[in-house]
């Protein structure tokens, strides 16, 4: 089977985005947003022992109501500083949110075809989403990309998920996502 498509979902990033800006201009955000986020795709398929979506629900509602908030672990701290990094800069923000609302991957089908012997999956699927210290997370057919792992080159030529430019990673880990398919 080969790959026919890649969707890119920025649901995740998208009610974020909603979440920085209503938080900047000093608005409640209701609990139960925050409970749809806790129960958004790309973060579920993130969660595991360390972050969950109580670690979500915490770091949210600590930022809400402007309280400081540590965690349990390393995990729910980075992913709490995180989200409050996303406030303190918002035209970085923005510039991130840009990037990858402009992003298409239609050009990687062909190549991430040539590698396979028999794929498992006709349909592949790139998310964005917030989350800790993993640059990237595979679930069957869908790669997480961490979104505060985007950066956006300093002389403004370039994206780059850590040290790679991102189509780089991005055709990177979509292969690995297809050969661990192949196990």
């Amino acid at each position: 089977m080969m790959v026919e498509s890649i969707s890119v979902n920025l649901d995740v990033v998208e009610a974020l985005l909603f979440f920085w800006q209503s938080i900047k201009d000093r608005k409640k955000v209701s609990e139960r947003f925050i409970y749809d986020v806790m129960a958004m795709q790309g973060l579920k398929d993130a969660y595991d022992d360390e972050f969950n979506q109580e670690s979500v629900r915490g770091a949210l509602s600590a930022i809400t109501n402007r309280e400081v908030y540590s965690g349990r672990n390393r995990k729910e701290g980075r992913f709490y500083s995180n989200n409050l990094w996303m406030l303190e800069d918002p035209n970085y923000t923005d510039r991130m949110v840009q990037l990858v609302k402009k992003l298409n991957l239609h050009s990687l089908v062909d190549k991430i075809n040539a590698t396979q012997t028999s794929g498992h999956f006709r349909e592949l699927e790139v998310i964005f989403s917030p989350l800790h210290f993993e640059e990237y997370i595979i679930k069957n057919n869908k790669l997480i990309i961490n979104f505060f792992a985007v950066r956006p080159s300093d002389t403004g030529e370039g994206v780059y998920i850590g040290e790679k430019e991102w189509l780089s990673f991005i055709e990177e880990k979509l292969i690995e996502l297809i050969h661990k398919s192949d196990v």
